[in-house]
């Protein structure tokens, strides 16, 4: 075989390969970026900030069934709201929209309102929020009055504050929720049983570690909660881009600067390992000192618990390999 054929046979596997192999890192980076773009373009033709925007979308994305992974927009407005009550034969004629009432816009000078179309959606979208106004305030009415669920509009707020913060929606690094460098331990506790308060079950992970032990933000989001809790002691609780709620017990305390409202990303300190909790405010050592870590997903509807054990042992990993 001559060199200049041998190349060329070298050159046609690995062209293959490239065909075969899931989505790298640069691909999944690229969708990123046409999603922003897409943002900034809605912004420039809406003047609805691009954080809020996205936010609705990441909200969606958390929300809708059957999502393909690599799906570019996720919101779905519904059909009778896109086309008008009426337009049963579902044009996608801008005037025939109109006609019969319906909200679906044009968002690419097309003539056309598709609901398929991402730049038609976000348009979409953004004139429905711009019903009720520009401001802040003007635009949490609209999110209230598109999902009529105080949960939808704290989530996406506070995720908008984040890609605000951040200027970016490429925010997927994590966070071993106490410091590696430290001793501890844990294993799966998901699930078991508890006694005090009533039979219940174990709704997280215990990491045990000794008293002081620094405890971090495991991801990008906002503090929504922090205080005593009869069960948890000190805790906080930060809701995640993912519409994911953190939950973290039995602090001994917290970092001065954490308050509610602060926008955190991973390895942010909130505070130490402690062994409040199961009594009144300051009730501390029933139980050896660790953190309760707990993760809670919000579907649109309601809330429930879920194992954290796998994305602890992957976080851990992550950690160790920084």
């Amino acid at each position: 075989m001559s060199y200049k054929r041998y190349y060329l046979f070298i050159f046609l596997i690995l062209g293959i390969i490239s065909l075969v192999q899931p989505a790298s890192a640069e691909e999944e980076k690229n969708i990123y970026e046409e999603r922003l773009s897409l943002y900034k373009k809605t912004e420039a033709l809406t003047q609805i900030p691009w954080y809020y925007i996205a936010a609705i979308d990441q909200y969606e994305r958390q929300v809708q069934k059957g999502l393909e992974d690599d799906q570019l927009i996720s919101i779905k407005i519904p059909e009778e709201l896109w086309y008008g009550i009426g337009n049963s034969s579902q044009k996608k004629d801008t005037q025939i929209i109109n006609l019969f009432s319906g909200k679906g816009k044009d968002g690419n000078d097309d003539k056309l309102a598709d609901p398929n179309d991402p730049e038609d959606i976000l348009y979409t979208m953004a004139n429905l929020i711009l019903e009720y106004g520009q401001t802040e305030e003007d635009i949490r009415i609209g999110i209230w009055n598109y999902y009529k669920r105080d949960l939808a509009v704290h989530t996406i707020k506070n995720t908008a504050k984040v890609f605000k913060k951040f200027q970016d929606i490429n925010l997927t690094d994590r966070d071993f929720p106490v410091a590696i460098n430290y001793n501890y331990s844990y294993r799966n506790t998901w699930g078991d049983r508890r006694g005090f308060g009533g039979n219940r079950i174990h709704e997280g992970t215990d990491i045990f570690a000794d008293y002081g032990t620094p405890v971090k933000s495991t991801t990008y989001g906002v503090v929504e909660l922090k205080g005593w809790n009869l069960y948890g002691g000190w805790r906080i609780g930060i809701r995640d881009i993912y519409n994911i709620y953190h939950y973290y017990a039995h602090l001994s305390g917290y970092e001065d600067e954490v308050k509610v409202g602060q926008i955190v990303k991973p390895g942010d300190i909130l505070g130490s390992v402690g062994s409040t909790g199961y009594g009144p405010p300051g009730t501390s050592g029933k139980f050896p000192p660790h953190l309760h870590y707990g993760m809670y997903k919000d579907n649109g509807y309601s809330e429930w618990s879920f194992d954290p054990y796998p994305y602890l042992k992957k976080w851990e990993r992550m950690a160790r390999n920084k």
